[in-house]
C-alpha cells in the first residue's frame, strides 16, 4: 500500500472518551493501514480543545506523524461550543470538497457527539510554520494567504445552495441587534483592561466601532455572500518558507467561526492585522487587486477590481470587532494582550487611513 493509497475517512468512527481510549485499533481504522504503535505530544495551548501529535509506525502507507483534535476536557465548555465543532467537521466532510483553498488534509473525524464529544485526525504540515500575530507577516506572506483566500470565496461566490448547509447562515435583524447589545460592553471591558496599549486615536476609534457595528453587520452581504473562515489571520495560517514547485505555501486551520458574510471580511481582517501599518499602505492596493484576479478565475462575474478595493475598506471593521469579542470574552494570557493590543492597533489605523467609518456611516 502507498501512501496515496489510504483510503477514505470512515463516516462511523468512534468518538474517543477520553485520550486513554486511544488505540492502535482506532488510529487503523481512521487511516485505513495497520498502525502497530504511536507516541503523543501536545500542540498548542488549546483554550476551546485539545490537538495532539501522534507518531506513527507500522504500515509505509501510514503518515510518520497526524495531528489528533479533541474537544475540551470541561465537560461544561464542550457543551458551550458543540455548535463550533460541529462547524468544523462539517466544513471537513461537506465544505472542502467543493471550494480550492489549502488546509491541512482530513484523514478521518467523527461525529459531533450531544455531549460535545468527538475527534478528528488531520494531515501534519509540519515544516510549515504557524504565523506570528504579534510579529506580524511579510508583505509576500500576507499575499500568498490573500491567494488562498480566494480559494474559499472564489467557488461558491453568492451560491444559493449554501443557506442549505446546516449552520451556516447571515446574520440577520436580531444577530445585528444582539451585537449591538453586546459590543459596547466588550468594548469597555476591552479598553479598561488594554488601553495603556493603545493608541489614543487607537481609543477612539473603538468606541466609534461600537455605534456602527449594527449597519456594519448587515451591509453588503445581500448584495455578494459567502464563506468567511471568520478568524483568518497569522496564528490560524502555515506558512512553508521553501514550499518547492510543487507544494502550496500557506494552509489554513481551525474552522469552527466558519459562517456565510460579506467575502472581504476575511481579506481586510488579514491585512489590516497581520502587516504592519507601513507595509499595509505601500502594499494592500496590489494583494487586493492579486485576490481579485484569483476570483476571476474562480468564475466571479459583475465584480471590479474598484469593487473589491471598496468592500476591503469597509471590512476593516472586522478586526477590532474579533479582537475585542476574543479578548472581552476569552481567558487572558500575557501573549494574548499583546497579540490582540497589537492587532487593534494596526486595524483601526487601517480604519482611518481608509475611511472606513465614513463608509459604514458612523458619526
Amino acid at each position: 500500500m502507498t501512501r496515496s493509497s489510504l483510503g477514505s475517512p470512515p463516516v462511523d468512527l468512534p468518538v474517543l472518551g477520553s485520550l486513554d481510549e486511544l488505540s492502535t485499533t482506532w488510529l487503523s481504522t481512521a487511516l485505513g493501514a495497520e498502525v502497530e504503535g504511536f507516541t503523543l505530544s501536545p500542540v498548542g495551548t488549546g483554550q476551546m480543545g485539545s490537538c495532539y501529535r501522534i507518531t506513527l509506525t507500522g504500515d509505509t502507507a501510514l503518515p510518520g506523524t497526524a495531528l489528533l483534535k479533541l474537544p475540551s476536557a470541561d465537560e461544561g465548555t464542550r457543551a458551550m461550543v458543540a455548535g463550533a465543532y460541529r462547524t468544523e467537521v462539517r466544513f471537513y466532510t461537506e465544505v472542502l470538497p467543493t471550494v480550492g483553498i489549502h488546509t491541512p488534509r482530513r484523514y478521518a473525524t467523527s461525529t459531533v457527539g450531544d455531549d460535545g464529544l468527538f475527534a478528528m485526525l488531520l494531515e501534519d504540515m509540519a515544516p510549515a510554520q504557524q504565523g506570528d500575530q504579534i510579529a506580524g507577516c511579510t508583505p509576500d506572506q500576507a499575499r500568498d494567504a490573500a491567494v488562498n483566500l480566494a480559494g474559499l470565496h472564489g467557488p461558491r461566490w453568492s451560491d444559493p445552495t449554501l443557506h442549505d448547509v446546516e449552520g451556516l447562515t447571515l446574520s440577520g435583524p436580531d444577530d445585528a441587534a444582539l451585537l449591538a447589545e453586546v459590543y459596547g460592553p466588550a468594548t469597555d471591558t476591552f479598553l479598561e483592561q488594554l488601553g495603556d496599549a493603545l493608541t489614543p486615536e487607537t481609543q477612539e476609534t473603538l468606541r466609534r466601532c461600537v455605534g456602527a457595528a449594527e449597519q456594519w453587520s448587515l451591509a453588503r452581504q445581500s448584495e455578494r455572500f459567502g464563506l468567511v473562515h471568520g478568524d483568518y489571520r497569522l496564528d490560524n495560517l502555515l506558512f512553508l518558507a521553501d514550499p518547492g514547485a510543487d507544494a502550496l505555501p500557506v494552509s489554513a486551520v481551525d474552522w469552527q467561526t466558519l459562517s456565510l458574510g460579506l467575502p472581504a471580511r476575511d481579506l481586510a481582517y488579514l491585512l489590516g492585522t497581520g502587516l504592519s501599518v507601513e507595509d499595509r499602505r505601500e502594499h494592500e492596493r496590489a494583494i487586493v487587486e492579486e485576490y481579485h484576479a484569483d476570483l476571476l478565475v474562480y468564475g466571479v462575474t459583475d465584480y471590479t477590481a474598484e469593487q473589491a478595493f471598496d468592500d476591503y475598506r469597509f471590512a476593516m471593521l472586522q478586526g477590532p470587532l474579533v479582537s475585542v469579542f476574543g479578548c472581552a470574552y476569552g481567558a487572558r494570557t500575557e501573549r494574548g494582550d499583546a497579540m490582540f493590543a497589537a492587532m487593534v492597533n494596526r486595524s483601526c489605523t487601517a480604519m482611518r487611513d481608509l475611511g472606513t467609518l465614513d463608509l459604514v456611516g458612523a458619526s
